[in-house]
């Protein structure tokens, strides 16, 4: 199976142990990452969505021109990402006159999109092409004896009918994914709340982001005996991870819970070493790989 990596700007700058964990990850799998040389900003949501059609459309399809010409589908983390692109691909699609003057634009470097190539996130890949089955026999560690709880990223659940590969009203996937390593996954009642981190990065919204944020860790802590959170954006790993130490700042309660993207305790399961592909975070995270070690190996 080959898929173009499309890595977006927040991990490769940010967080590059996610990157690193997805490669070793998905190669241990069978999975073979082409790079996208060339590929841009998605654009993210706020940016030329909110302001310039033309320019957002363009922008999509100058980075699924890249992937078209590689012959494979754009592999993506972020919800952000994900959503932003797999919505530019339906409606540029969606229009013989906005397909002909994305193209128009896109001509001008040389670029044609046909929309062969189609954006898909990391979960509905590791699902439904690799599945649970396949990571379970891949590990070599367990997280048996952990509870997690998982955060679900927004944008890939709504709309449904764009970019929808779960139940939006119940969804699954990142849980199964994560029963797959061997964790218990608990239930609670702001499972499906958003991060908060959309509104978290801005200046303008960080007190509400925060506000809304600290219901959901509060009912981590209340209705949860979760040791960890598994998410599957960059995003939501950034925020979830950042805002638990402004909100042990700013209040009584003090929050500590280790956040991970999926790929990156698949890649720790694999064996790999957590210096390469979980080494950057807030709340520290040698706990969980160092309970990990302690477990039998996985079968």
């Amino acid at each position: 199976m080959r898929l173009g990596l499309f890595p977006g700007c927040n991990m490769p700058a940010l967080r590059p142990d996610v990157e690193k964990a997805i490669r070793v990850s998905m190669a241990e799998l069978g999975v073979e990452l082409v790079d996208l040389e060339g590929y841009v900003c998605c654009p993210a949501f706020g940016t030329f969505p909110s302001c310039d059609e033309d320019g957002y459309l363009a922008l999509s399809g100058w980075n699924m021109s890249i992937a078209e010409e590689k012959g494979v589908d754009l592999l993506i983390e972020c919800g952000s990402c994900y959503s932003s692109l797999r919505t530019g691909r339906h409606h540029i699609l969606g229009s013989d006159s906005t397909k002909a003057r994305v193209n128009e634009l896109l001509a001008i470097a040389g670029k044609k999109i046909d929309g062969k190539a189609t954006p898909r996130h990391i979960t509905d890949v590791m699902y439904h092409d690799i599945g649970c089955k396949t990571i379970r026999s891949s590990i070599r560690k367990s997280l048996e004896g952990l509870h997690a709880v998982v955060q679900y990223p927004c944008h890939t659940l709504f709309p449904s009918e764009i970019v929808g590969f779960d139940n939006p009203a119940r969804p699954h996937v990142l849980r199964e994914l994560v029963e797959a390593l061997g964790a218990e996954v608990d239930s609670y009642s702001c499972e499906y709340m958003c991060c908060g981190g959309a509104g978290g990065f801005h200046a303008t919204s960080a007190p509400q982001a925060e506000a809304f944020a600290k219901q959901k860790f509060d009912a981590i802590r209340t209705e949860t005996k979760a040791d960890l959170i598994v998410v599957s954006c960059i995003t939501c790993l950034m925020y979830m991870d950042h805002v638990q130490v402004s909100l042990s700042k700013n209040g009584d309660t003090k929050y500590a819970y280790p956040v991970f993207d999926y790929n990156q305790l698949l890649a720790l399961c694999m064996g790999f070493d957590p210096r390469q592909v979980a080494s950057i975070a807030d709340v520290p995270r040698d706990g969980v790989w160092k309970q990990m070690t302690s477990l039998d190996s996985a079968t």
